[in-house]
């Protein structure tokens, strides 16, 4: 007879040699297998119209037919489990094949996706059977392309390609192309003073050209401009990051532009921090550009002492101003004020009224001059002339040195200052 089960094949062979009948699947039961073995076996024949002999010789060629089919639908089943193991089992397997079949001239369409969670197929073979002699002579062609779709029901690995992340572009340290006129205008617009014109190009520029490093230092220039100092701090942060991977790009090659602003961008970054209450991280960018530049810069050197003195290392802080008024010496700066805080606060209170006699020879007039020198007066133990001193500042500017909040955060003085200001601002009444 003509079978097609879902049977062990070893399991009908056993059979087949232990009985002499045609019955060898008394209680067919399918199993998870994921192929069908297809057998065809004329057991009567064996048993009566061939010799002991002829019956082993056909009996041992079936054998090795069927084992051929098991070796195949072990393969493509091989990582299924048994049913006898009387587990659960659930998988979906993905098919991109489909075959045509010589038994009753069927296409046997593979399922894109089969759910197998059950055990069985979807779909019974049984029903693509004729009983027709002619397709049982087919059989061993049927069998042979049943194994090759067994084959086939491993689909190759697909990546997406959201998967696999771009390559982001080289990091520009020269504009290009459009990017290049505009940057170009929006220079020399902000040359010009006409801030607001130069932002919007240079706003342009990093849209166009996303990995230009000095679209975004200059577009922090803008925004510090108007006084943004959050998003210049982005801005620089950005220009920054990228100078830094320019670097490391660029490291050991020759005739790639290289990133040669680092220490300026950071100069740029750190004095916005120290203006938007951030003194930390203003030091760490300031020690950084001045490690960078590798040689004394008065620029670097005077945000770097300002940034050494808000974090209270005074004496840093008085080494690195002292550095940067020998390069500036023959200007006087308003960080000489800040410089000779310093020294008072160090004790060095004749360091510090020979540097704010120059200063107040500079800047006769301005408030804070006239009360830093009314406090190294009133240090000095010369209480009269530090009060008229600090008279001479009108009324309401001189109220506000009598309260706290602008001593620490707005001019933001050492503490030995702001406790000798407080003194004198009691002394002549300002502070009941």
């Amino acid at each position: 007879f003509f079978c097609l089960r879902r049977e062990p094949v070893h399991r009908k062979i056993a059979a087949a040699i232990a009985s002499s009948t045609g019955a060898f699947f008394p209680n067919p039961k399918p199993l998870s297998y994921d192929c069908h073995c297809i057998c065809i076996f004329n057991a009567k024949m064996v048993r009566t119209s061939l010799s002991p002999w002829h019956r082993i010789i056909v009996m041992a060629t079936v054998f090795l037919m069927v084992s051929m089919v098991t070796a195949v639908c072990a393969f493509s089943s091989s990582n299924h489990k048994s049913k006898g193991h009387n587990r659960p089992r659930k998988e979906t397997r993905i098919a991109t094949a489909s075959i045509e079949n010589d038994i009753g001239g069927k296409s046997l369409g593979l399922v894109s996706m089969v759910d197998t969670s059950d055990g069985r197929s979807g779909e019974s073979w049984a029903n693509h059977m004729t009983a027709n002699i002619e397709s049982r002579r087919k059989f061993v062609a049927s069998m042979a392309s049943i194994g090759l779709a067994s084959t086939a029901l491993m689909p190759s690995k697909v990546v997406a390609e959201d998967a696999i992340p771009a390559a982001l572009p080289e990091v520009q340290a020269a504009a290009t192309g459009d990017a290049k006129k505009l940057f170009n205008e929006g220079k020399a617009l902000e040359a010009q003073g006409n801030i607001l014109a130069a932002q919007r190009l240079y706003l342009k520029v990093t849209k166009i050209a996303p990995r230009f490093i000095y679209g975004w230092s200059n577009l922090g220039n803008t925004l510090v401009a108007q006084g943004q100092l959050g998003e210049a701090d982005e801005s620089y942060s950005k220009a920054i990051y990228l100078c830094e991977e320019n670097l490391k790009q660029t490291e050991g090659s020759f005739g790639s532009k290289r990133c040669d602003d680092l220490y300026v961008i950071l100069l740029n970054r750190g004095s916005v921090r120290l203006n938007n209450d951030m003194p930390k991280e203003a030091l760490s960018d300031l020690q950084k550009s001045n490690t960078i530049r590798a040689r004394p810069d008065a620029v670097i050197l005077q945000n770097l002492a300002r940034a050494q003195e808000l974090n209270s290392f005074f004496t840093q802080s008085d080494t690195s101003y002292t550095t940067a008024i020998s390069m500036t010496a023959n200007e006087v700066n308003p960080f000489w004020l800040r410089s000779s805080l310093v020294k008072y606060q160090l004790g060095d209170l004749k360091g510090a009224m020979d540097l704010l006699k120059r200063v107040e020879n500079r800047f006769p007039e301005a408030p804070e001059v006239r009360a830093a020198y009314a406090v190294l007066l009133w240090g000095k133990g010369d209480e009269d002339a530090a009060r008229k001193k600090f008279l001479e500042i009108p009324d309401r500017q001189r109220g506000k040195y009598a309260e706290e909040g602008f001593l620490k955060k707005v001019v933001a003085w050492p503490p030995k200052a702001i406790t000798t200001i407080g003194e004198l601002a009691k002394a002549v009444g300002d502070i009941s």
